[in-house]
């Protein structure tokens, strides 16, 4: 590639990401300012293959790697990294890592990120990107994390964020959460799911607000664990 080819291709991509911002993530009720600086500066292109940078900023769920999961629509991001944006001294747990992306937002404003995704495939794409990109405090671990997660330093967290759909929110995963803090999670099943923000607000009582509804792909998990969950 040629200097006036690579000048070219920094330009298209400096330019669809503006068009991202102002023309999807704006008017979709994203109006914090952090929110909208992060999107500049963790670089999304970093996060696809190759072949679908030209796709990184459309108004689109992007596959990853043929494995059933997707990069989420822009503004949805954005929309859930507002809803529950840390404040740097968060642990934060998500579920289902994917390429990553969602994880290196978080952890931008979070004190730590612990990320859980169950093919190790995507955790092994999802590292490579991160490390790409430069993101220290994110750590990806492989394994089934959707009625919970008691592996590694933390036993509890500040905010819980489930990147994926799950027909309804298991208690295990509720109790994980610290006093004051958040889960936010896709609820439902298609046509349609609400996005559900969960705060604990003591140690049984646990308040729910549902923000707005959405359709994602449902958070994958074992087999044998569908039987668990109640339709």
């Amino acid at each position: 590639m040629t200097l006036n080819q690579t000048n070219n291709l920094s330009w298209s991509i400096s330019s669809a990401r503006f068009k991202m911002i102002e023309q999807q993530i704006r008017p979709w009720w994203v109006t914090d300012k952090d929110i909208l600086e992060v999107l500049t500066v963790v670089r999304r292109e970093f996060f696809v293959n190759e072949e679908q940078i030209p796709l990184a900023f459309s108004d689109i769920q992007l596959p990853i790697n043929h494995s059933g999961e997707v990069m989420m629509e822009p503004k949805l991001e954005a929309r859930i990294l507002q809803a529950i944006k840390p404040t740097g001294k968060e642990n934060v747990l998500e579920i289902g890592t994917g390429s990553g992306y969602m994880a290196a937002l978080l952890g931008y404003f979070a004190k730590h990120v612990t990320s859980v995704e169950i093919n190790p495939d995507l955790a092994h794409f999802a590292v490579t990107n991160l490390n790409k990109s430069k993101i220290p405090n994110v750590r990806v671990m492989t394994g089934d994390a959707s009625k919970g997660w008691h592996q590694g330093a933390h036993q509890s967290y500040d905010l819980v964020c489930v990147s994926g759909g799950l027909p309804q929110i298991p208690q295990n995963l509720k109790n994980q959460l610290s006093i004051g803090g958040k889960l936010i999670a896709f609820v439902g099943t298609e046509p349609l799911m609400s996005v559900e923000l969960v705060t604990r607000i003591s140690h049984d009582y646990f308040q729910t607000k549902t923000l707005f509804e959405t359709l994602v792909p449902m958070l994958q998990v074992p087999k044998e664990e569908l039987s668990h969950f109640v339709f």
